[in-house]
Order: C-alpha cells, then structure tokens, then sequence
C-alpha cells in the first residue's frame, strides 16, 4: 500500500515562506484509485513529485509497500522510481528520434538494456491501447492522443506497483480524454497496481471513484 504521512513543503518567500502543502496525508490500499482536485497553484503537481520521488518533502514521510524512497541516495531514489512508479504527464515527454515501441523501452533502457521478454510486453501494451500497427511510428507521425496512448504504454511497461498521472487528459478532447481515461484505469487494474491521477476535469474524476480536494495545502474528502 502507499502511506503518505504529515506532507509539508514549504519554500523560501519575502514574507518568510511559502507553504505548500501543509500536513498532507492519506493511505491508499493495493489496487486503490485516488482522484486529486484543486485550483492551479494548490500544490497538486508538487504532491505528486514527491509522492513520486522526483521532489523531497519539508518534512513528512511516503512509504510505497514499506519502502520510505527518501531513505536512500540519489541514485537509489532514481531505481526506485524507475521499478515502483510510472508517471504519466500532461505533456507526453516522448522522444522525437524514436518510434513508438523504442518510447516504450525507455524504462528498461535506463537500465542499460530492454530484454527480449520487455520488447515483446511493449508491444503487447501498444497493441492494448490500439497502437499494435503503429509500433514503428515516430512521436510526430501521431495524433496528440495516440502520443499519449505510447505515454500510457510506457508508464506501465515495467508493471510499476504505483501510476501517477498528472493532468494526463488536459490537452485532449473530450471523446478521447475519456478513452484515455478509461484504458489508464483498465490497465493499472490489470497490472494489479494503483493510481493517483491529478485532473481538473469532472470527467475524470467520476471514472477514477475516490476524490480528494487540496485546500489551502490540506487534503480534504
């Protein structure tokens, strides 16, 4: 499960800090699904970095399944979040010079090397989410939503026991924001993991099930 204890980050104003977020916490169970809302400016995206290890807390602790990421190095931090956690974003952060299939490896090349076990699950996730003639598109020769398809892809090609999706249908329609919603959420479920999706859309939100509101730096029901 994932344990968020007592969150707070706070940076350096002329008025002598500015707080964030204020005692953030919660626990979200195996194969849980947590929706977050807020006003921009509340702290959403800055949640999810340090949820994700991607950003250090003022004080507070995250546990994923016992494991506190902030225990160790900078370079144990990067394995953890390279095994445990996939990141989906707003804006796909695909690789230009890549095809699609090669934009899905990029987890596992970041270890130096994609087994032919990880090729053939990245074409099956492609395949999944309806890419499966289209591994060997490049970024560019894709629509915005078939982009962020390879962006799902990617995220769960290491079967990562946490999806953090931040905004991941704020730049699409709303036909296929509900079809990118819907194979995130399918998708996690069949891998077993959980999910935290940052969204401002309602839409989102009634697929995801739970939602919390950030307040003021709180997270309220």
């Amino acid at each position: 499960m994932l344990e968020v204890a007592g969150i707070t980050k706070t940076y350096p104003a002329a008025t002598g800090e500015l707080r964030v977020l204020d005692g953030v916490g919660f626990t979200l169970e195996p194969r849980g699904r947590l929706a977050v809302m807020g006003p921009s400016g509340s702290g959403k995206s800055t949640l999810l970095s340090i949820i994700g290890g991607l950003d250090e807390p003022t004080a507070g602790t995250v546990r994923l399944d016992g494991v506190d990421p902030f225990a160790g190095d900078a370079t144990e931090r990067a394995r953890f979040r390279n095994r445990r956690i996939g990141f989906v974003f707003q804006e796909h952060h695909l690789l230009d010079g890549c095809t699609a299939i090669d934009n899905v490896l990029v987890p596992a090349l970041a270890s130096g090397s994609a087994p032919l076990d990880l090729v053939a699950r990245a074409a099956k996730l492609l395949e999944r989410v309806g890419l499966g003639q289209r591994l060997d598109h490049h970024p560019g020769q894709l629509s915005g939503g078939e982009r962020q398809r390879v962006a799902v892809a990617r995220a769960l090609l290491l079967s990562p026991r946490l999806i953090l999706a931040d905004e991941p249908t704020g730049q699409l329609d709303s036909h296929t924001a509900g079809e990118i919603t819907e194979l995130l959420i399918a998708l996690v479920a069949e891998s077993g993991g959980m999910l935290i999706v940052v969204t401002h859309d309602e839409a989102v939100t009634s697929r995801v099930g739970s939602v919390c509101h950030l307040r003021d730096g709180r997270l309220e029901p």
